[in-house]
C-alpha cells in the first residue's frame, strides 16, 4: 500500500514535482524495506506492505522547533495551544482536512497555524490526531516561537511569522 499526501496550500506544479523527488528518493534509500517514509517540505510519500488506510499513524513522527524563546512562554503557550485547536476543529469538517489561521498576540504580532491531516482519514480520526499533535507540542516546543509535530497522518505547525503559500 502507498500513500501520498500533499499540503493543502501546494501548488499542482509543485506537487508533482515533489511527490516524484520524494518518490525516488525513498526508492534508493529503502530499497528492500517492506515500508519507509519520507517527508519533504510539501509532501509526504509512504509505503507499507500492509493495508493502514484509515488508520492513524503514531508511530513515524518528529518534531522541528524554533531556537528563540518567546518572552511570556505561558502565554504564548495557551494562544498557541488554543490557535491550533480552533484549526483542528476547522480541518476535521472540511474535506480537505486542511486549516490555516492566525491569532493577534499584540503588539502588532501574530501567531500564524496550520494543521493537516492524509485524506485517508474519517474527520472524527483527523480531529483525533491532530489533538494528539497539539498535545504533544509541551514535550518540544513550549515557549519557542514556532513549531513543528509531523506524523504519516497529521500535521501542526505554528510560527510567529506567515509560512503558508497563498
Amino acid at each position: 500500500m502507498a500513500s501520498l499526501f500533499v499540503g493543502g496550500d501546494v501548488a499542482a506544479t509543485d506537487c508533482k514535482t515533489c511527490v516524484k523527488e520524494a518518490s525516488n528518493e525513498i526508492h534508493k534509500r529503502c530499497p528492500y524495506n517492506k515500508g519507509a517514509i519520507i517527508w519533504y517540505d510539501n509532501c509526504l510519500v509512504k509505503y507499507v506492505n500492509k493495508d493502514f488506510f484509515g488508520q492513524i499513524d503514531n508511530q513515524n513522527k518528529f518534531y522541528m522547533w524554533n531556537l528563540r524563546n518567546v518572552s511570556e512562554a505561558t502565554i504564548f503557550n495557551q494562544k498557541t495551544r488554543e490557535l491550533l485547536s480552533q484549526l483542528a476543529k476547522e480541518a476535521s469538517v472540511t474535506p480537505k482536512l486542511y486549516a490555516v489561521g492566525e491569532l493577534e498576540l499584540g503588539e502588532s504580532k501574530k501567531l500564524y497555524g496550520l494543521v493537516q491531516c492524509t485524506r485517508d482519514l474519517s474527520n472524527s480520526d483527523c480531529f483525533k490526531c491532530l489533538d494528539g499533535a497539539i498535545g504533544e507540542l509541551p514535550s518540544c516546543c513550549d515557549g519557542k516561537e514556532g513549531g513543528r509535530v509531523v506524523g504519516g497522518s497529521c500535521n501542526i505547525i505554528y510560527e510567529i511569522y506567515p509560512f503558508v503559500n497563498a
